[in-house]
């Protein structure tokens, strides 16, 4: 009888659906699996937009080349012309994403301080709510309040109020040289704008990261006599710098790549000018406005060239970010990271 049962054990045992039932129960093997499946299937898709692109922007890159894409002073882009230079749009690309985070930066941070550290907690959770809430806004309605409320009340006299004063300064000037049209339609608008819409973002992200420091880093720093600002300045701060770094690079990748409420503000117009109050383009704004209405074929690839710049521009900044988090983690293997 015994020997029956056993034979009987050892049968099951080696039954297909007890070995599948037994790796199932676990899940290790079938999440591990799951894991690198997924994984893959993201890389194999960003080279598949990769190759996309590289192959569609194949007529402009044989006529243009290299110099598509470097600064120069007579950049044109006329499809009629077959003249294309992006330098233009790169760089309002660059100068509008990083104006929008140095004003966007300081802002979240202390929004988030005031939500983990110095909020009464009656308050807390709603003003979390509509900090969040912010980040669901459509671009487009965020465009649409900019042209008819921010741009004449706000933005103008903004612009003016920065040409009249730091325009006139020798290096500094250039960046505020000109006027500031009447729309308010400007590099500036889209800087404020992107401002605007990456503040919930990081905002939302940092304050997650101070509220995942342990007390105990509180309550180290008030024993040894701390008053709660340098606290916050002295231990929180630094603690959690690779996740708030984290939390910047989140913002950058939405201002670089945002489109619509860009388009709406920014005015659209290619100009030799580096100033800030003066209209420009952005390389998703060029795309959006013209690809459906394409000169010819080789409008079209120099478009999709553009695409490419804006694909490898994102992929570099998201890179030299993640090793900077890295670096900045590696000194303080503790701290908190996004």
């Amino acid at each position: 009888m015994q020997n029956t049962q056993s034979h009987k054990f050892y049968r099951d045992k080696n039954n297909l659906s007890y070995r599948l039932r037994k790796v199932l129960q676990y899940g290790d093997k079938p999440w591990s699996m799951m894991l690198v499946l997924m994984s893959t299937v993201v890389v194999l898709l960003m080279l598949a937009i990769g190759w996309l692109i590289w192959s569609g922007s194949a007529e402009a890159r044989h006529l243009a080349g290299i110099p598509f894409i470097l600064p120069t002073t007579d950049a044109s882009w006329d499809p009629v012309a077959a003249k294309y230079q992006a330098w233009p749009f790169i760089y309002g690309t660059l100068i509008s994403s990083i104006v929008g985070l140095v004003i966007a930066i300081p802002i979240s941070i202390g929004i988030a301080i005031f939500l983990a550290e110095l909020c009464p907690e009656w308050l807390r959770q709603p003003l979390g709510w509509m900090v969040e809430l912010l980040a669901a806004i459509p671009s487009v309605v965020y465009g649409l309040w900019a042209i008819y409320v921010f741009l004449p009340k706000v933005v103008v006299p903004t612009g003016t109020f920065l040409g009249e004063t730091i325009g006139s300064l020798p290096y500094l000037g250039y960046l505020f040289s000109g006027s500031i049209p009447e729309s308010g339609s400007s590099r500036l608008a889209a800087a404020i704008i992107l401002a605007i819409m990456v503040t919930p973002t990081i905002a939302a992200v940092t304050r997650d990261v101070l509220l995942a420091i342990p007390g105990s880093q509180r309550e180290a720093a008030l024993a040894l006599g701390s008053t709660q600002w340098e606290t916050i300045w002295q231990v929180l701060l630094p603690y959690g710098l690779s996740g708030i770094l984290g939390a910047v690079i989140l913002g950058l990748g939405r201002a670089l790549g945002e489109t619509m409420a860009v388009t709406m503000v920014i005015g659209n117009s290619i100009e030799g000018t580096v100033s800030l109050l003066r209209p420009g383009y952005t390389m998703s704004s060029v795309i959006a406005n013209e690809f459906a209405e394409a000169y010819n074929a080789m409008h079209t690839s120099a478009l999709v060239y553009v695409a490419v710049v804006l694909f490898a521009l994102s992929i570099i900044i998201n890179i030299i970010a993640r090793l900077l988090v890295w670096r900045v983690a590696r000194r303080n293997p503790t701290e908190v990271r996004a």
